[in-house]
């Protein structure tokens, strides 16, 4: 018997229309029944899914990390699977689960892979899969256009960034984390819950999706040039182990700051400071490449 999918494609991202043909062909080749919902306005995918919870078996959603950050609420709430067609400009989720960009391989690993249990980060009742942060990476966010995305993929990041971090500015905020109250002057907290973020960066060398932790780092430098040499640090997660980084790790995370601050989860903007931060273990099923036997 074929399995009953509900496919929402991001028609919108950086590969989105282009590639939902040749998703569709994929898909029902591998034996899927499909149901297709457009994703035009992002907010409405948890209520797309809940429509559709008893007519399918898993939900397969096609964009990038902003798409599949708008439809969590939805699949947390219903209890489907996820799988992954990684359209978007970054694909930090499909990076940490290791589903490949080609997309006939990452229609193969929902037809043929198996579930995996992942955590969910969760902060001011949102959830998040990658990261929530604040400070830099936030500016960046506002000022990243779709039509930069569209046309220049990760190298809009990368200009973007370099033009935020020359006008960055120090920001006062309070960390408690693990019983103890931290004060410290910073141009960006991060706090992960899988590994990878921004096109690629990762939040720290060892972080997993299933780690049952949260992993925060802040960058507390003077200047916009000091943190040019941790760039290189940052694609890798080593940028832990240099003097201007702060690492802590922890299930239960607050940040107080003097004036409410904008916070980004997943690439958008949802909430502000004073912010909770939390993980919750193995909260959602997501359908990965089978793990090698050898």
């Amino acid at each position: 018997m074929n399995q009953r999918a509900l496919l929402l494609v991001n028609r919108h991202s950086r590969q989105g229309q282009a590639k939902l043909e040749e998703a569709i062909a994929c898909l029902k080749k591998l034996g899927f029944d499909l149901i297709e919902e457009a994703t035009e306005q992002p907010e409405h995918l948890a209520e797309i899914i809940h429509q559709y919870k008893y007519q399918v078996d898993i939900v397969i959603v096609g964009g990038g990390d902003g798409t599949l950050n708008a439809a969590v609420d939805g699949l947390v709430e219903t209890q489907l699977p996820l799988g992954i067609l990684p359209l978007g400009t970054a694909n930090d989720l499909a990076r940490t689960l290791g589903i490949p960009n080609s997309l006939p391989e990452a229609c193969k690993v929902i037809a043929t892979g198996e579930i995996k249990q992942i955590d969910l980060g969760w902060v001011n009742g949102k959830h998040f899969f990658n990261v929530a942060s604040l400070g830099l990476s936030v500016k960046i966010t506002q000022r990243l256009t779709k039509q930069a995305k569209k046309r220049w993929g990760i190298l809009a990041y990368a200009a973007t960034a370099l033009q935020v971090i020359w006008e960055s500015r120090p920001f006062s905020a309070e960390i408690r984390v693990n019983g103890e109250s931290i004060s410290v002057k910073t141009v960006q907290i991060t706090v992960g819950n899988g590994r990878y973020y921004g096109g690629g960066m990762a939040v720290v060398h060892d972080a997993t999706i299933d780690d049952q932790r949260l992993d925060l780092y802040s960058v507390e430098i003077r200047h916009w040039w000091q943190i040019i040499p941790l760039l290189p640090a940052m694609r890798n997660g080593r940028h832990i182990h240099w003097r201007e980084v702060r690492a802590l790790q922890g299930q239960d995370i607050e940040v107080y700051t003097r004036k409410p601050r904008p916070i980004n989860t997943d690439g958008e903007i949802t909430t502000y400071t004073p912010a909770h931060f939390r993980v919750i273990p193995q909260i959602l099923k997501v359908l990965v490449p089978k793990m090698s036997k050898d």
